[in-house]
């Protein structure tokens, strides 16, 4: 019976990690890598807006977190298509880091088409230039 608790109890322990990220699965996130210095970039507030006729309404705010990452910038709200986009306030990050930069916000547009999918949008990030993709 010992044993069977055990085996029950380690089971359990793989089940409820792939649980929890079922129950924390969001629509969007983003990742921030400095290109300098292959670190990641954390702190950085970056805010995601959606299209509104020919303006952006702002749905959500967050700051990456020690990995340089926002793993849900989605808000609490039902996920919808449409014109988004995710703006990088960096320049406040490279004045922390004593550094200029050319860049003080890089705003990138994308469409989700669909909601069942995760929408990735990573920055590669250096003080006088930058490169971002669809990542997953």
């Amino acid at each position: 019976m010992k044993k069977y608790l055990i085996a029950a109890a380690l089971a359990a322990s793989f089940c409820v990690p792939s649980m929890v990220m079922a129950a924390g699965k969001n629509l969007l996130s983003v990742h921030i890598l400095d290109q300098q210095t292959g670190k990641p970039a954390p702190g950085v507030v970056v805010t995601l807006e959606q299209k509104q006729g020919e303006g952006w309404k702002k749905l959500n705010s967050a700051k990456t977190d020690n990995d340089g990452r926002i793993k849900g910038l989605w808000p609490e709200q039902p996920e919808t298509t449409g014109d988004f986009r995710v703006v990088f306030k960096t320049g406040d990050w490279f004045a922390a880091q004593n550094a200029g930069t050319f860049f003080p916000e890089i705003p990138v547009e994308f469409h989700i088409s669909n909601t069942d999918e995760h929408y990735h949008v990573p920055l590669l990030l250096s003080q006088y230039g930058y490169s971002t993709y669809r990542g997953s």
